[in-house]
């Protein structure tokens, strides 16, 4: 099927049609694409049922971005884990205790919205720090309770717009033993970060005390994938694979100990900080990462031309560099040195948190 040409007639009627709505100038070309490309799929030879597909992904998307907008600034930790798990088990306790750890230090707390191991973490965080992604499934249950209380919850209907609102939003994940949907999130995260399609984040792997759920994949990643040759033998090393709440935790915290955020401005990426690296400590960095660069060195930079423009973190001191494309699956690596580093340790009193929706 070719894509027909929408009629110059159109596009300028869309364009009228955007202004006579008073959307905002800088959003107004967007806006054009999607109604342009709603169009171009009812000109083209698009089965209804697709067209539904689109219609009903771009109403859910607009609730979920509602949902999340008046939190925009506050940390956000998503926490998975399996529908079935009951109160009087191990990892019921733990989601909670973790999701109760988290809201006290300011993060809201993300779930399915759904029972098990979701309701366990809304109910640990509390009403007040939960914002629940339900799915509409005809044996599902409605919304928990602590969810549906501040009517934070958003249900969809397909599981690729749930799961995109489920890692979009956050910055730090923990994932409890599950069944299937638990295990396709959990892969889905670690290939966002090993493609670079998604921000670095910290990732914990939580079990209850003494278990050997994560265990036991982690031995299967080393045995079968690593071996195998089919990822990096230092694809895992972004995980936590703990049994312990307080180093969940504390991993998730001390991510954002002296990293802040990063941007990338054309082929440069810059990291911004809390503390800046010594020129001792800079040069340590680029001998220790110099393998991840793809020309150049790691430097000390005020903030570039288009940050200035957006008004983009200026008060943060940042580094840039020039990052091998094809080694952006181990920018972890780099964060966490740039969080270990001397100059820093001061900082590690009192932990900040990251501002979301960045």
């Amino acid at each position: 099927m070719t894509a027909r040409t929408i009629p110059p007639k159109v596009t300028d009627d869309i364009r009228a049609l955007i202004t006579d709505a008073g959307i905002d100038a800088d959003k107004q070309d967007l806006v054009a694409r999607i109604l342009a490309t709603g169009v171009g799929m009812g000109l083209d030879d698009t089965h209804r049922l697709d067209l539904k597909i689109t219609a009903s992904a771009l109403t859910e998307m607009r609730a979920a971005f509602a949902l999340f907008a008046p939190f925009r600034g506050i940390p956000k930790a998503t926490i998975f884990g399996s529908a079935r798990t009951r109160p009087d088990d191990a990892l019921y306790r733990a989601a909670s205790d973790a999701a109760h750890a988290l809201a006290e230090r300011g993060w809201m707390i993300v779930t399915g919205a759904g029972p098990g191991i979701m309701q366990a973490a809304a109910e640990g965080a509390g009403p007040d720090h939960s914002l629940g992604v339900s799915i509409r499934l005809p044996f599902e249950e409605k919304p928990n309770a602590v969810i549906a209380k501040n009517a934070r919850n958003v249900a969809m209907k397909y599981f690729f717009t749930r799961k995109l609102m489920l890692v979009k939003e956050s910055q730090a994940f923990i994932c409890v033993p599950g069944g299937f949907g638990t295990l396709d999130e959990m892969f889905e995260l670690l290939t966002l970060q090993q493609t670079g399609k998604a921000d670095p984040t910290p990732i914990v792997l939580l079990d209850r005390a003494g278990g050997t759920f994560w265990a036991g994949l982690e031995r299967f990643v080393h045995e079968h994938l690593v071996a195998g040759g089919v990822i990096s033998p230092d694809d895992f090393d972004r995980v936590l694979v703990t049994d312990s709440v307080d180093a969940a935790v504390t991993e998730i915290t001390g991510f954002y100990r002296n990293y802040d955020s990063l941007r990338w401005v054309g082929g440069r990426l810059v990291i911004r900080l809390r503390t800046a690296p010594t020129d001792d400590e800079l040069d340590d960095l680029n001998a220790r990462f110099g393998d991840l660069l793809a020309e150049g060195r790691i430097e000390r930079t005020a903030p570039l031309r288009a940050e200035v423009r957006d008004n983009d973190r200026l008060e943060l001191p940042r580094v840039v560099l020039r990052l091998d494309q094809f080694k952006v699956g181990a920018l972890h690596r780099l964060i966490r040195a740039l969080n270990d580093l001397p100059s820093a340790a001061a900082e590690t009193e009192t932990t900040p948190v990251p501002v979301s929706g960045r």
